[in-house]
């Protein structure tokens, strides 16, 4: 699941994370390291204009830090950017933070990716907007190496070049850390099947999925990947029992059963991970749809 209270879209958070803060934050990411959740993820924006604000709102706490924070109170669960707009900074700086969170979690990291969509987010920081995807093409290949396991790699593209320069701490991950590519546009799926080890779409409905997983699928045996690939998706809100509320339209409600008949049915499409997103009026509200969702519905889940 991504983390509540971290991001604060009009477009998903409730209500009551206006209020929250750190307490909330590892209050959640230990009923998810207690109850199996396979990761948390923390997005990131580094300045929101004030254009976007209203929608947006400037609430986009730091992946890195957060990770790092949550890395220290959980044990089990990894770490998820989703997603980091790696095309802001150079490579080497990307990777010595990332590569220090994965070595402080004990190996949890999974480097999640994006192209990023604010303008003035780039142009602030004298990044080329409309170049951001042959950018990113670019730094995710630098990152793949700047994050493998010598201790100095040697990376020579367009825009980064670099060699003889060490960095340590190394990953606890060998080669390196997963990355995971999001977005569900024509540009991310080619990134995600050239160059991912999973994919995160955004947005696509379970109607779509098949049609996105098919191109995905032809585009990675074009470019001659045969790694496998974690394809994801994000799941419809949820609330586990009878919520007595309104969980507003399109939410998944109902008893256990109910709700993992309906999960089951992304696995049926090709995905391997479901990202979940539980309506709730509160952190205890939230916890405890958590907790009802790792005792009685992840065990129907799994064959």
């Amino acid at each position: 699941m991504q983390l509540p209270v971290q991001s604060q879209s009009t477009l998903y958070t409730e209500a009551w994370e206006t209020g929250a803060g750190p307490a909330d934050l590892v209050g959640i990411a230990r009923t998810a390291d207690r109850h199996g959740f396979a990761y948390l993820a923390c997005c990131e924006h580094v300045a929101v204009p004030q254009r976007l604000a209203a929608a947006m709102s400037t609430v986009w706490y730091d992946p890195v830090a957060t990770l790092a924070h949550l890395a220290a109170v959980t044990e089990r669960v990894r770490l998820l950017s989703h997603v980091a707009v790696v095309g802001l900074r150079h490579p080497l700086l990307t990777a010595k933070s990332y590569a220090t969170l994965d070595r402080l979690s004990g190996g949890r990291l999974i480097l999640g990716v994006g192209a990023g969509h604010v303008r003035e987010e780039f142009e602030a920081l004298g990044v080329d907007f409309e170049g951001r995807g042959p950018l990113l093409d670019e730094t995710v290949d630098a990152l793949k190496t700047a994050l493998g396991p010598e201790e100095f790699p040697a990376f020579a593209g367009e825009r980064f070049a670099f060699e003889g320069l060490g960095q340590a701490p190394r990953p606890v991950q060998t080669p390196r850390p997963p990355l995971w590519v999001g977005g569900s546009s024509p540009a991310a799926l080619r990134r995600a099947a050239e160059r991912g080890d999973g994919w995160l779409p955004q947005g696509d409905r379970r109607d779509r999925l098949p049609r996105q997983i098919a191109r995905l699928t032809a585009l990675r045996e074009r470019a001659g990947v045969t790694d496998p690939v974690v394809i994801g998706a994000i799941a419809e809100p949820l609330y586990v029992g009878e919520p007595g509320w309104d969980t507003g339209p399109g939410a998944l409600t109902g008893p256990p059963e109910r709700i993992a008949a309906s999960l089951r049915e992304y696995a049926a499409l090709g995905v391997h991970q479901i990202q979940l997103r539980f309506r709730s009026r509160g952190r205890t509200e939230l916890t405890d749809q958590m907790a009802a969702f790792g005792t009685d519905v992840a065990p129907l889940l799994n064959d």
